[in-house]
């Protein structure tokens, strides 16, 4: 019985291939950060190259420097649940929602992908890591977390989309090993 007639095969792969996708762009995330590290001495903000380990009163609230994911389930968790998080949850929050937003999209690659010619994972794995970068700004930019894309630097939008070509590859090759 094939995945063409059954969704809930190409279901399970794509959710097997999303959890592949998102470890592949957490590890390059994880060395991106590494790499520009140890590229501009070894700091990574203004408050570690100023010594500084205390917030200053100046500072901005910790929400506003949270990664995204924490801030959309913030946004979440407040706006229709009701619930107030600390900011001693946003690394828990950044996590599961990385690691949901991810999977969620395995699986929809699984039920678009299921019954499909499958002899170029990698280069429809590519596309669909596109589609879901611009999708991210097409979320994040109403909801006031994302700045509109011509707003940042090349560089940084070339690292963002880096993240994501990861993402869709390992999604794409995840996908077809499974098949």
């Amino acid at each position: 019985m094939s995945s063409a007639r059954f969704p809930l095969g190409g279901m399970g792969r794509g959710l097997a291939a999303g959890l592949a996708g998102t470890s592949a762009m957490t590890a390059w995330q994880e060395l991106a950060a590494k790499l520009q590290r140890s590229g501009h001495g070894g700091s990574n903000s203004e408050e570690e190259a100023s010594g500084s380990g205390a917030r200053s009163a100046t500072q901005k609230d910790p929400w506003e420097q949270a990664p995204a994911p924490a801030q959309v389930a913030r946004l979440i968790l407040k706006s229709l649940l009701g619930i107030e998080v600390g900011t001693d949850k946003i690394g828990l929050l950044t996590n599961v929602s990385h690691w949901g937003y991810g999977t969620s999209w395995g699986v929809v690659y699984g039920l678009v992908r299921r019954g499909r010619d499958r002899r170029t994972p990698f280069r429809r794995g590519l596309g669909f890591g596109c589609a879901v970068w611009a999708l991210s700004y097409a979320e994040l930019v109403p909801l006031g977390i994302y700045e509109p894309p011509w707003k940042y630097a090349p560089r940084e939008l070339a690292l963002d989309l880096s993240y994501h070509l990861v993402y869709g590859a390992g999604v794409g090759l995840g996908y077809a090993a499974l098949s």
